[in-house]
């Protein structure tokens, strides 16, 4: 069996879906699994509305309406006419979504995230379940929280590998196409659980792992995997082969093409990972496996954007000892805080984080109580595998720079 994984960007309109179709049928779709992400930016605006039910009840029902409003558009564009199957099913997922805002007491934002969050997909794949059936491209659409089942991490939910690898094992076929969401689980409870953002990938990598997949293949709206990511670097070149090893130290780094989980359960069965071009899929992309050199040999950059840089001192001037950096990271632990780079001195820490579940205010108040503590908001952390001198300068030029770090392979800036 063969894994697809299809992006929003591949879906974000109805030429879209009919160019999934068409790459379907260019490269074949026999004994084939796709995984299929939330329609263009689906996810975005569906986390408006989840903004709006907390804090802004009046602009609640107008933000959902415009996600409804979008996918009508799509499907309009792809069936003959509105009494198509496709219009009523479409219509009971957006009623299950407008009953729960209506009847959810739980104050628990995470938890609501992934109630409301999934829907994204769900109707992204029953639409193209429906249009593919419509062509004639016959399939199987899968609910993919009955075959992943998580913990109850909200956003960032845990695989239960065990439970997973038996549901999935003994539910998919490849005698047909089957078509399923990507980003998505349940608990123990059925409560919908999502796997972090980009988690598409991650998906794609635990339906291989457990169906032991000749290969998974990315689809993209790049060539396969670039040096850097052409939207904040110019000139950005093709990698044409990589190992799984400098993969995972890209994603890790926070390369975007490739989830930073998706990577460890290909390696564990040496499942041969491709990024491919939606726009030109019968080009090679790129090949990521075992025993591959980076090819060609250049540095890599990547960028996150809208990083935290906190830098500590003890009051006293004492020494920053083991005790204390154990006490900052069960805080950092404490508040979700995910963590990018770290650098001590004697008598300083610093560490540049990811504020993803906004608690850094809290963070703040508690790491004052035993330390003097500075924080720059807003910071790029920018990351150079294999880097140069000039790869260095290019970086630096023009910015101010706050925290440089440099081991052999890979130096890490970050910057204002």
């Amino acid at each position: 069996m063969q894994i697809f994984k299809f992006g929003g960007a591949s879906v974000k309109d109805a030429n879209g879906v009919r160019n999934v179709a068409s790459v379907l049928q260019k490269v074949g779709y026999k004994d084939t699994l796709i995984v299929v992400s939330a329609m263009g930016k689906t996810t975005n605006a569906l986390e408006v509305v989840i903004k709006n039910y907390f804090e802004n009840k009046t602009e609640l029902n107008s933000a959902l309406q415009e996600v409804i409003k979008y996918h009508n558009e799509i499907i309009l564009d792809l069936f003959e006419n509105e009494t198509h199957q496709v219009f009523k099913k479409i219509r009971l997922l957006f009623d299950e979504l407008k009953s729960f805002l209506k009847s959810n007491k739980s104050p628990d934002y995470s938890f609501v995230y992934d109630q409301v969050i999934g829907y994204g997909e769900l109707v992204s794949t029953l639409i193209i379940s429906e249009y593919f059936n419509f062509i004639e491209i016959k399939n199987n659409w899968i609910d993919v929280r009955e075959l992943i089942k998580t913990d109850s991490y909200f956003r960032r939910a845990n695989i239960n590998w065990e439970a997973t690898q038996q549901l999935i094992s003994s539910n998919i076929s490849g005698n047909t196409l089957n078509i399923t969401q990507g980003f998505l689980g349940s608990d123990a409870n059925n409560f919908t659980t999502t796997l972090g953002r980009e988690g598409s990938d991650y998906t794609a990598a635990i339906f291989a792992y457990c169906l032991n997949a000749a290969s998974v293949t990315i689809w993209k709206d790049v060539p396969g995997v670039l040096n850097a990511d052409p939207r904040y670097f110019e000139n950005a070149q093709l990698l044409n082969k990589i190992s799984y090893r400098e993969a995972i130290e890209l994603a890790f780094y926070g390369a975007s093409v490739i989830h930073p989980k998706t990577l460890q359960p290909l390696q564990g069965k040496e499942i041969p990972l491709y990024v491919k071009s939606f726009l030109n899929p019968e080009a090679p992309g790129t090949r990521i496996g075992k025993n591959v050199t980076l090819d060609p040999m250049m540095p890599c950059f990547i960028v996150k954007k809208n990083q935290v840089l906190i830098s500590l001192s003890s009051l006293d001037f004492s020494y920053i000892v083991e005790e204390n950096i154990s006490e900052i990271f069960n805080l950092l632990h404490l508040y979700k805080m995910k963590v990018d780079v770290i650098q001590n001195s004697a008598i300083s820490f610093s560490v540049c984080v990811d504020n993803i579940y906004n608690n850094l205010e809290k963070l703040l108040h508690h790491l004052k109580a035993k330390f003097k503590v500075t924080c720059n908001e807003n910071v790029s952390l920018y990351t150079i595998r294999h880097y140069n001198d000039l790869a260095i300068m290019q970086i630096e030029s023009g910015k101010t720079v706050l925290l440089k770090q440099l081991t052999q392979e890979t130096v890490q800036i970050v910057s204002k």
